[in-house]
């Protein structure tokens, strides 16, 4: 009997570790699929369109919870890492452009550990002089700040959600909108890329969202910024070009992990060939006090 018991123990540890590693550990390139972008069409796209470029990008972090690390990339530790949540504005000499919009102040407990009220209020205003606002993507921390405003329906006549965004308001949970909120609005649609103002293009990146975009941003200066929505939550998911942990990726975000995986590969490919492409991760504080303090970002909105 004994024996046996420990032939169970020894059976349940090697099934354990095999789907540890299997959750928590493992990320490898798909075998098939590809997924690459046209840095010169972007380019192209980017200056045909007349006019001046933003003279400067701004930011505002509104919000910040705290991930275990493995979850961010797999393999990593189980310490507990940082994600502020911000929105980006482009500014012009007569008018601005919004890159997503955080999220309003959830109630109750969640895993939102800083919020910083005044922030929020700031994109809000901003959000009313507008004359564009893009989402990267549709999951809560991104377009909730837009989608909380009790002036939804006149902010949407700039906004240039996208059909996939629209797609499945599932993405959008735990927010729950009422059922007029898009009545008569028609989603924007495109193939591929499209420049939405002079120095700015749309890349379709679908995988962590059907939703997903990039946001390309070139200044009136020529410096170059990639803005990549939660394809990569940290640079070193570029790096290393390795996905968040399957258990995230598969019960929480329900993502199409290969397609990630490629668009990861494809970042990296970028940034090594293009260094002057600087790229802006979801939700990473690193990157965010570089940008800063390299001038890529102002901080605080207009």
């Amino acid at each position: 009997m004994l024996r046996w018991l420990g032939y169970i123990f020894l059976a349940l540890v090697v099934v354990g570790a095999g789907a540890y590693y299997w959750l928590i550990v493992e990320s490898h390139m798909p075998w098939t699929g590809t997924y690459k972008i046209d840095i010169a069409e972007v380019r192209r796209l980017a200056d045909a369109l007349p006019g001046d470029k933003p003279s400067e990008i701004r930011v505002e972090t509104i919000a910040s919870g705290d991930f275990p690390k493995t979850a961010i990339m797999a393999g990593d530790t189980w310490e507990q890492e940082g994600m502020p949540m911000s929105s980006y504005q482009l500014v012009w000499a007569d008018h601005t452009a919004i890159i997503d919009t955080s999220l309003q102040k959830p109630p109750g407990e969640s895993f939102i550990k800083m919020f910083d009220a005044e922030a929020y209020q700031r994109m809000s205003d901003a959000l009313n002089k507008t004359a564009l606002i893009v989402i990267t993507h549709e999951h809560l921390d991104h377009i909730g700040g837009l989608l909380a405003q009790p002036n939804l329906k006149q902010l949407l006549a700039v906004a240039k959600l996208t059909k996939e965004q629209l797609s499945d308001e599932r993405y959008m949970q735990p927010l729950k909108l009422p059922k007029e909120a898009f009545e008569g609005y028609t989603p924007f649609e495109y193939d591929g890329y499209a420049a939405v103002a002079p120095g700015v293009v749309l890349i379709k990146a679908p995988g962590h969202t059907p939703g997903s975009q990039l946001v390309y941003v070139k200044r009136a200066d020529g410096q170059e910024l990639l803005f990549l929505g939660d394809v990569a939550w940290k640079m070193r998911n570029i790096d290393n070009v390795r996905e968040r942990a399957r258990l995230v990726t598969w019960w929480f975000l329900n993502e199409d992990r290969d397609q990630v995986m490629l668009e990861l590969a494809e970042f990296k490919r970028l940034k090594d060939a293009e260094p002057k492409l600087e790229m802006m991760p979801g939700h990473d504080q690193d990157a965010l006090d570089h940008f800063l303090s390299a001038g890529f970002l102002v901080k605080g909105f207009k």
